[in-house]
């Protein structure tokens, strides 16, 4: 996840796999002709929610966020059962739900799902329960009946919101997408997916997260990296609690920010430091506003100021929401202070390539380093004293 931290690693789901038969989730016949039965079943009610088809998706068993889903413009949507443990005229399903938003998804979103199913007195199965897996995160849909509105540049799909609240997040986006574009280039989708859910609560149940872990956070963006362009359009979550705090130009940061790390995503990897991710982001959200340095950076400029510059800049773990949230606000400065300093002192377009050429390399051992030789003609020491004098200069 890019923005303000990151999303534990999708869940492993572990497959029973037994050398003997007659059992549920083993290879025999019996088990496969089950498994087959309920593939169907899954096969038929991906096909009613696709067709907005309510009486078919019925015939499959609970509506389970049917009457919730109307609105999303899907492309697809299909299950595949992984794991399968009966219980007489009972079982437990786990599969993968793979789904696409028309216009937006390349490739499928894929999550893990845990069904619960029966069977009746003529041996036909249906779905009683359909939940994410206990290690996955809710979709939107799970949460209540979603609206959606579509913007030039932007799908916005929300949970308790209004549409008039909807389409203030929506004008937000589209104006974040062009100024993403100025700043990094044409060389992506431009186009985003904001998720709003009720509350921060409803954002953490997104992310499979505490909520503890985001209060005060206004906004993440969730996505793939090393897919070569395939991957599924990145979501930005929005913490309706702590957005609402924001004024005018705050929250138009934020969402350029957000943005900004979609825009970047093919070319953010392993090799990528959070300093310069975040610093790069909040550096477009800032780009062209009058606000003065220290106003922008408040913490570090008071830090500075106390004779207490960073000798460094910030690691990643100096990212992390639930620490110190000073530290954290001086993490997030400093890295928009280093790349204002680049940007100012070797040009914007020579800052996306910097980006750009950390980005390409596979691990982070000495990718700064390669990337400040060729690209700005400078060692990580030397801009470390670069960007120290910087901050006393406009900080201090």
């Amino acid at each position: 996840m890019a923005g303000r931290g990151r999303v534990p690693g999708a869940p492993v789901v572990a497959l029973c796999l037994l050398l003997v038969s007659l059992v549920a989730c083993g290879g025999g016949p019996v088990a496969d002709g089950v498994r087959a039965e309920v593939q169907s079943l899954l096969d038929r009610r991906a096909a009613a929610v696709l067709d907005h088809d309510a009486a078919g998706h019925a015939r499959t068993g609970a509506r389970a966020g049917f009457d919730n889903l109307r609105a999303v413009p899907l492309a697809d949507w299909a299950y595949r059962v992984t794991a399968l443990d009966r219980a007489g005229d009972t079982a437990t399903v786990s599969a993968d739900l793979s789904y696409r938003v028309e216009g937006h998804d390349r490739s499928p979103v894929t999550t893990v799902r845990i069904l619960r199913l029966s069977r009746d007195a003529d041996g036909r199965w249906s779905v009683d329960s359909d939940r994410p897996a206990s290690r996955s995160g809710q979709q939107l849909w799970d949460q209540g009946p979603v609206r959606a509105v579509r913007g030039e540049r932007s799908l916005v799909l929300g949970v308790g919101q209004s549409d008039a609240g909807l389409r203030d997040y929506a004008g937000l986006a589209d104006r974040a997408v062009p100024a993403v574009s100025d700043a990094w280039g044409p060389d992506w989708a431009r186009r985003v997916v904001v998720l709003v859910p009720e509350s921060l609560e409803g954002m953490a149940g997104l992310l499979a997260s505490p909520a503890s872990s985001y209060r005060g956070i206004a906004a993440v963006t969730t996505g793939e990296t090393g897919t070569g362009g395939r991957a599924p359009a990145d979501r930005i979550i929005v913490n309706p609690d702590a957005f609402g705090l924001l004024g005018d130009s705050g929250r138009q940061v934020v969402l350029t920010h957000e943005a900004t790390h979609v825009a970047t995503r093919a070319h953010t990897s392993a090799a990528t430091p959070l300093w310069l991710s975040e610093g790069f982001a909040d550096w477009v959200g800032y780009r062209g506003g009058a606000r003065a340095p220290a106003e922008t950076a408040p913490e570090l400029a008071r830090a500075v100021s106390r004779g207490e510059a960073p000798a460094a800049l910030p690691d990643d773990e100096d990212f992390g929401f639930s620490g110190d949230a000073d530290r954290l606000a001086r993490a997030y400065e400093s890295g928009w202070t280093a790349c204002r300093l680049i940007a100012d002192r070797w040009g914007e377009e020579r800052l996306g390539a910097f980006y750009r050429a950390v980005g390409a390399h596979r691990q982070r051992e000495g990718a700064v380093e390669d990337a400040m030789d060729r690209v700005l003609g400078t060692t990580p020491e030397e801009f470390t004293a670069l960007w120290r004098d910087h901050l006393r200069d406009q900080l201090g």
